[in-house]
């Protein structure tokens, strides 16, 4: 959660669970302030990110690639300010 309003990552999480996809961690980022949520990649395999945005209603373009295999997952999502605009909220 990076837009500061509680129960953000709880609700997100629910929502991805319920769409199949296995979400093993959810948390506060490092900044409560981000303007627009994040997909990022963090294995450079880009199927799996581009599964959760378009899950999420966010454009391709807007999946950064961030990899990072010692975090040991596919995919971070970072909610944003924006948070209302994605379907796990509507």
């Amino acid at each position: 959660n990076g837009a500061g309003e509680a129960k953000l990552a709880q609700k997100l999480t629910e929502f991805l669970r319920s769409k199949g996809f296995d979400v093993v961690e959810m948390g506060n980022y490092k900044s409560s302030n981000i303007v627009q949520t994040m997909v990022i990649d963090r294995t450079g395999e880009g199927e799996p990110a581009r599964a959760v945005a378009a899950s999420l209603g966010i454009a391709e373009e807007r999946v950064i690639r961030q990899v990072d295999k010692n975090l040991f997952l596919d995919v971070t999502v970072v909610i944003g300010k924006d948070f209302a605009t994605l379907k796990a909220f509507q």
